[in-house]
């Protein structure tokens, strides 16, 4: 069965290994000329490193990542307020890492070259529109190196192209534009001495815009040297704030130290962050409501493409990664293709859409915005709660993770209408 990929990030390139796990011929096509190492950090659950996992990506994933620990949340002046463990520490068999998205969308690329060949990633494809026929997909494309309009032609489409998805944009055609919260992210990455137990992720303050973020995602290179550290800053801008602004604009140090004037945190040095910081992006924090339908014929959308969420909780990109397994699955046990696009819709939508619904009420980092509210850590109990209750929304839960049937299949399985390679 061919597969045509529309979008090149960790989710389109995940879904092309999955897809070829389980038998399938995908080519993915990425509008961006080139695929560069660019980004700052990104967190996988367990319970997408168990997917990766299952894709043969144990080593190559550890070689890149830093298994953080604990989840240790402080008020503004620093003092801790709750935390709980992570990971292998929690009672995962797999555990969580934290990674430059760089490191691992370069990583992804490389297996997907590797096995499905120099070709299978396509860049410089910028989507124009799809048609669906009676057995297929058409879709059009421009060259733009070349100027050239091309069409491929496969048995399915998967729209994985981001927030802003051209896929989902001819799905939904008046949806309009991604909804903003009014928070900005400065964020940036820096060299800095490991901080708390040196696997920790930090988070400071409470509500959206009033927070800060830290965790290394790169150890020294010696000993007593120096971690890679990936921070974030929230900041909500005041009534006479300029319109949404979706350049990324750069922020320049002093922009950064002053925006962390008022923060006091006395195990991390936010001056030397900031200052050693390469360069400091302001991004928006954005979603888009969640959608009645994924799957139309031949056609779904997985990734932000289908759920772009808040990030709280630290869960927009596993659940892309899960979206790929559970796709490829679907597809391997279904002798229609287009009830099996269907089946894949009913399994994840219903959960991702409550993910991205519950981000907007902060997920679990209510815990901290409640924290601030009460001027003081919450009774015994409602913590737990709330972070348990959200693991449970999101099915990754230590038991859920560690106890759920496989999503992997055997080559042999898959494609039951004959039209494999």
């Amino acid at each position: 069965m061919r597969v045509t990929v529309v979008g090149g990030g960790i989710a389109g390139l995940t879904c092309a290994l999955s897809l070829h796990a389980a038998g399938f011929q995908p080519r993915v096509s990425e509008a961006a000329r080139a695929i560069e190492a660019v980004g700052v950090g990104i967190n996988l659950l367990p319970h997408a490193v168990r997917e990766l996992t299952e894709l043969g990506l144990t080593d190559e994933l550890a070689a890149i990542a830093l298994p953080p620990h604990r989840l240790s949340y402080h008020d503004r002046a620093g003092e801790p307020v709750w935390e709980e463990p992570l990971g292998l520490a929690a009672g995962y068999h797999w555990p969580q890492y934290s990674v430059h998205r760089g490191r691992l969308h370069m990583m992804l690329l490389a297996a997907v070259r590797e096995r499905l060949g120099p070709d299978s990633v396509r860049t410089g494809r910028l989507f124009q529109r799809l048609e669906q026929t009676a057995g297929g997909v058409r879709a059009h494309f421009l060259d733009r190196t070349s100027g050239v309009s091309t069409v491929e032609d496969a048995d399915l489409l998967i729209g994985s192209d981001g927030i802003d998805s051209a896929v989902r944009a001819q799905l939904y055609p008046d949806e309009g534009p991604a909804h903003w919260n009014g928070v900005h992210m400065w964020r940036g990455v820096a060299p800095h001495p490991h901080i708390l137990d040196g696997r920790s992720i930090a988070v400071a303050g409470g509500t959206p815009g009033a927070k800060f973020v830290a965790y290394p995602i790169e150890d020294p290179v010696t000993k007593g040297g120096e971690a890679l550290m990936n921070w974030v800053l929230e900041v909500r801008h005041g009534p006479s704030a300029p319109p949404l602004d979706r350049s990324n604009r750069p922020i320049t140090t002093a922009e950064a130290r002053a925006g962390l004037a008022n923060w006091s945190l006395p195990w991390i040095d936010l001056t030397t962050l900031v200052e050693r910081s390469s360069a400091i992006f302001e991004y928006p924090m954005l979603d888009r409501d969640p959608l009645p339908c994924w799957s139309f014929g031949r056609v779904t959308l997985l990734g932000d493409a289908a759920h772009p969420m808040f990030p709280m909780g630290m869960n927009g990109g596993s659940q892309s990664i899960v979206d790929t397994r559970v796709l490829a699955w679907c597809l391997a046990r279904e002798r229609d293709p287009v009830a099996a696009l269907r089946r894949y819709d009913q399994l994840r939508r219903p959960t991702v859409n409550a993910v991205v619904l519950r981000n907007r009420d902060l997920g679990p980092e209510e815990i901290i915005a409640r924290v601030a509210e009460h001027g003081g850590p919450l009774p015994a109990g409602q913590a737990e709660k709330i972070a348990n209750g959200y693991r449970e929304l999101a099915q990754a839960t230590v038991a859920q993770v560690n106890n759920h049937a496989s999503w992997t299949v055997s080559r042999d399985a898959a494609d039951p209408a004959g039209h494999g390679p």
